[in-house]
């Protein structure tokens, strides 16, 4: 759940020069400025997508780990990306690779030579987005449902909206079609402090929450399924964007 619309603070951009020898080296710089990866996005969103060519790039540097559809692996806590919205992969991506988000995995593939420009993130994301949704992600034990209900809808609707499709901008994710592994992961993450590229107060917000009730969000939003078809903003090309 990422609070408010602004891209500075649930996959690509220019590597620099540092982050590309820290990836080398195994280790982490201090945080990147978050107006450098806002540059890098502006830049990326501003470029034509090529859905074709993503699915080439996807295939070669991203499905080893995210399976073939783009559906993820719930055992090995790897999230489902199919039907993301496009600016937030765009997004991610770019933090990955400016080390605003911290994951040696992801830290080792935007390293790659093949995407490490906006124009790949672009065509990837709009490729990723194009496919359909889980349909059947995994789902915790069902007890807590009626309450992770209660606080999303009451605490986080406001951003990811009611059906958690996400922003119409596209910059907060989309928490639908998502394994609960994941989510409950993201959020425990977020808790305690693990994410660089989010805000403060949704930091805050979700250290208040217990371990029962943060699980509790996580399957609710786990058995929430489906395309959202309402609502769809049109780009300035007249094509549906997502």
């Amino acid at each position: 759940m990422v609070k408010g619309k602004q891209m500075t603070g649930y996959v690509l951009g220019w590597v620099s020069p540092l982050a590309m020898m820290c990836a080398v080296a195994g280790v982490l710089p201090a945080a990147a400025s978050p107006v450098r990866v806002d540059e890098l996005v502006q830049r990326a969103l501003r470029l034509d997508s090529n859905p074709v060519r993503g699915g080439r790039l996807y295939a070669q540097q991203c499905r080893s780990c995210h399976g073939s559809e783009a559906l993820g692996d719930s055992a090995r806590v790897i999230p489902a990306l199919a039907g993301q919205r496009r600016a937030y992969l765009i997004k991610q991506l770019a933090d990955f690779t400016e080390m605003e988000r911290e994951s040696a995995d992801m830290h080792a593939v935007v390293a790659r030579a093949a995407i490490r420009e906006p124009q790949q993130w672009v065509d990837i994301a709009a490729y990723v987005n194009s496919l359909p949704v889980a349909a059947f992600p995994e789902t915790g034990d069902g007890e807590g449902v009626e309450l992770g209900e209660a606080i999303f809808q009451e605490q986080c609707a406001s951003c990811h909206e009611e059906d958690a499709r996400g922003d119409d901008d596209g910059f907060v994710p989309s928490l639908r079609n998502q394994h609960y592994t994941y989510l409950l992961r993201q959020t425990r993450g977020l808790a305690s402090w693990h994410r660089h590229n989010v805000e403060p107060d949704l930091v805050r917000f979700l250290d208040s929450l217990a371990l029962d009730e943060l699980t509790a969000v996580a399957d609710y939003l786990s058995r929430m399924r489906g395309p959202v078809r309402d609502r769809t903003r049109l780009d300035d090309d007249g094509t549906a964007g997502n």
